[in-house]
């Protein structure tokens, strides 16, 4: 009988001590918002280039979001749009960055099938980094939207999010575009030196050359771009068909860890909580703005902690571009906008507070 308990103890213990071990593996594989890591580990590629409103990539990766489930992050570059979007349509590359542009939506009206999942660019009120700025010595004599009337303006592209945001300016100010000298010049850092030698009265400007030509006394902003163009979505996040549909299950956990990424950006730039110093180190390490006194004073990118973007303004940019007779094809937004990961990855890490 002694025996026989012995065994019963013996077996007991091994029993316990497997269940143990079981709870603790279980306990290792899931992450804290209860999302079990992935088994294997996937990697997932980004086409990034290094620009601030990748953001959530950067501190997804350097917080360890994605190893919290099991995915490994690849860095692509491309040296434009026409090499990044046929790879991401093929798989090739999972997720990638997409703005705005006439170009952009006729190379996916002829065929190249590629989804927008998520926010990646849009400006905060009253701190846009994506904005006007007037010459130095004309700030008290350009004071409002209607002053810009027979003034030379630089902008950076037609029929893209540029010309967007400039003919919405000028709609708010009540100028019509031939009342004004649209000056077209591809590189922001030229714009500077075109307002230094007094080329051009206004331009519209990016961070962080917005800041440095106030610091250097060449401009000033002008007005904020949200006064008239509040929802203007000037990038997104672009999503592989077959990595959304073959590999979900990878693709809601790399949405969840994206999702923590940016929001851990908008508490420190937005918010004014967290930690600033390591965010501002990860922005820094990873961007080409490296100067981290500097990530104090921009207007940063806008990045909703959410993930969703503004629908009816990015309808709204292809329509604009359609009536300048831009646009070489017809597309079916209810397939190309989806916010399914985003919905899918909100359930499981909850509503931004």
């Amino acid at each position: 009988m002694n025996k026989v308990m012995t065994i019963f103890i013996l077996l007991s213990c091994f029993s316990f001590m497997a269940a143990c071990q079981s709870s603790g593996t279980n306990n290792s594989n899931q992450s804290d918002d209860g999302l079990t890591a992935l088994e294997e580990t996937a990697k997932v590629v980004i086409a990034e280039d290094g620009s601030a409103s990748g953001a959530g990539f950067y501190i997804a990766k350097d917080k360890g979001y994605f190893d919290e489930y099991n995915i490994e992050v690849e860095f692509a570059t491309f040296g434009n749009s026409d090499e990044m979007l046929p790879a991401v349509a093929s798989g090739e590359v999972d997720v990638a960055g997409g703005i705005s542009s006439a170009s952009f939506f006729n190379s996916i009206a002829q065929g190249i099938d590629v989804r927008f999942i998520a926010d990646k660019g849009h400006n905060n009120q009253g701190s846009s980094y994506f904005s006007f700025v007037v010459r130095d010595d004309l700030q008290d004599e350009i004071t409002d939207y209607e002053d810009v009337k027979g003034k030379k303006i630089a902008v950076s592209t037609k029929n893209a999010v540029d010309d967007y945001i400039f003919n919405q300016m000028l709609d708010h100010a009540g100028v019509s575009p031939e009342e004004v000298e649209f000056v077209l010049m591809s590189d922001f850092s030229n714009m500077m030196s075109a307002m230094g030698n007094k080329q051009i009265d206004l331009a519209l400007q990016i961070e962080p050359l917005i800041t440095q030509g106030e610091n250097q006394g060449i401009h000033r902003r002008f007005g904020d771009t949200t006064d008239y163009a509040p929802e203007a979505q000037i990038a997104m996040v672009l999503g592989s068909p077959k990595f959304l549909t073959d590999r979900r299950d990878v693709a809601v956990r790399f949405m969840a860890a994206y999702l923590k990424g940016v929001r851990d950006y908008h508490d420190v730039f937005i918010k004014g909580t967290g930690n600033q110093d390591e965010i501002i180190s990860i922005m820094a390490n990873h961007t080409a703005l490296k100067d981290k006194e500097l990530w104090t004073e921009v207007g940063v990118t806008g990045l909703n902690p959410d993930g969703r973007i503004f629908e009816e303004d990015v309808k709204n940019q292809y329509e604009f571009y359609d009536q300048n007779g831009a646009i070489k094809g017809d597309l079916d937004f209810d397939k190309i906008i989806d916010m399914s990961l985003v919905e899918e990855a909100i359930e499981i890490i909850g509503t931004y507070e």
